[in-house]
């Protein structure tokens, strides 16, 4: 039971990492048009996300 569970929270964590990225460079090339910015900032991944949210 503890093995599935762990199997479960490593498949999400792991999704919830790659979505965090995408929204980080969608909304970074969105608000800068740069490709540079935008992969940057999907290196940052929910960090940038959450000071977007909190600043603009």
């Amino acid at each position: 039971m503890d093995e599935n569970r762990q199997v479960i929270v490593k498949k999400t964590v792991k999704s919830g990492i790659t979505f965090g990225s995408a929204l980080a460079m969608v909304i970074s090339y969105t608000t800068w048009h740069s490709v540079g910015w935008a992969i940057f900032h999907g290196l940052l991944s929910w960090i940038y996300v959450i000071y977007f949210v909190l600043v603009h």
